[in-house]
């Protein structure tokens, strides 16, 4: 039974899909780390930042618990409630230990009180922590710890989040989500049968090392559109979606369109054939925003919820990658929230994978990943993951 998806973080993230994709471009994104740093930032904020951020993450006259509810419901301990395709282990499979973490920090500078509101808020958030820095006096120092941590909690994936120069001695916080998922499919593909086949690009034809298994998986035709499950343990999925026209472009994801293929869903015996992938994104958000930009990048930004200063946002930052291979897919996000002084002025701101694609790794009610492959860059044949790391 497929768990019923959020539909504030749906809206949210295919709204928002649609700003990162460009024409005939691969990228990934993480629909969960952006939302939940920004449902963080709404713990801080009033006025018109809050309705922004409201109107962003649960619609008009919306409220914003069932979204973070969903957020942290797909990081939690617990699976979500729908199991494999078929309902079934293989026999003889041991079943894997749950991989995936979300970390949340707030950086504040060294001897900074924050308020007991958000600092309950925050508490109640998976993995949270308050964590005092020298900005004024070591912003290089600050902005290597914050890379160090985040390369930690996503096991080297995401070594560096924020650029030089993104710290300065104006910042005065950081807030800061971090992610890591590791699926392992319950039904892996045989090293031995990965070869070389032919995938359609915009700019034309190329052979890809391409994975291949025949198997019962649940598959689905609605609006134009096909769509695949490959299914791991824990209640981890990758959907993959296909224009069913055969059109040599990645399909256009709605809301619509994507609950009508998740309830048409029926396992039939499939032979898959998928290129191995990895996608490696990074965005500024904020100028995606123009309604958050507009009330929370500006003097008076009704962000003094945090420790009573009078916050403005200066840049949303956000990193993601992901990889696909025989055994697995393995990703990690990150989005900074970066805030100065209000007062300061604002920096410049059959089913056959053979040509492009939409995928959404998913948990319970939220997306972890989100994006497209237009053009698959191989990561190289799969590695049985270290258990010792």
């Amino acid at each position: 039974m497929t768990p019923e998806l959020d539909p504030d973080h749906l809206r949210f993230a295919l709204s928002l899909e649609d700003s990162l994709a460009e024409p005939a471009a691969s990228h990934v994104w993480s629909p969960h780390s952006a939302a939940t740093a920004l449902s963080l930032l709404a713990a801080g904020a009033s006025g018109e930042v809050l309705a922004a951020l409201t109107r962003l993450l649960a619609g008009a006259g919306g409220s914003l618990g069932t979204h973070t509810a969903a957020l942290d419901a797909a990081v939690s301990a617990e699976a979500p409630g729908e199991g494999p395709p078929d309902g079934w282990t293989p026999p003889g499979q041991e079943v894997p230990p749950l991989e995936l973490v979300s970390v949340n920090d707030l950086y504040v500078r060294a001897g900074q009180a924050v308020l007991p509101g958000f600092a309950a808020a925050l508490a109640e958030r998976p993995s949270s922590a308050v964590r005092h820095a020298d900005f004024a006096g070591a912003p290089e120092k600050v902005r290597q710890e914050i890379n160090a941590s985040v390369a930690e909690t996503t096991r080297g994936m995401i070594p560096d989040l924020l650029p030089a120069g993104s710290v300065t001695a104006g910042t005065r916080s950081v807030l800061l989500n971090a992610l890591w998922a590791r699926l392992v499919w319950i039904s892996p593909f045989d090293p031995e049968n990965t070869a070389e086949r032919v995938f359609h690009t915009p700019g034309g034809d190329r052979r890809v090392p391409t994975m291949r298994q025949t198997e019962h998986f649940p598959v689905a035709e609605a609006a134009g559109l096909r769509m695949l499950t490959l299914s791991g343990h824990h209640g981890l999925h990758l959907d993959i979606v296909l224009s069913g026209d055969g059109a040599v472009a990645a399909p256009v994801l709605t809301a619509g369109t994507y609950r009508a293929l998740l309830e048409a869903r029926r396992p039939e015996r499939v032979e898959v054939t998928l290129p191995r992938f990895r996608v490696e994104s990074g965005f500024e958000l904020l100028p995606l925003l123009p309604g958050l930009a507009a009330v929370a990048g500006g003097p008076g930004g009704d962000l003094s919820g945090i420790t009573g200063d009078p916050f403005q946002v200066d840049a949303i930052i956000h990193r993601a990658v992901l990889n696909v291979d025989e055994v697995g897919a393995e990703g990690a996000a990150a989005t900074a929230v970066m805030m100065v002084l209000g007062a300061m002025p604002q920096r410049p701101r059959e089913f056959h994978v053979d040509r492009p694609f939409a995928f959404v790794l998913r948990r319970g009610s939220a997306a972890l990943f989100l994006g497209r492959i237009t053009d698959p860059e191989d990561p190289g044949p799969a590695r049985t993951p270290d258990p010792t790391l």
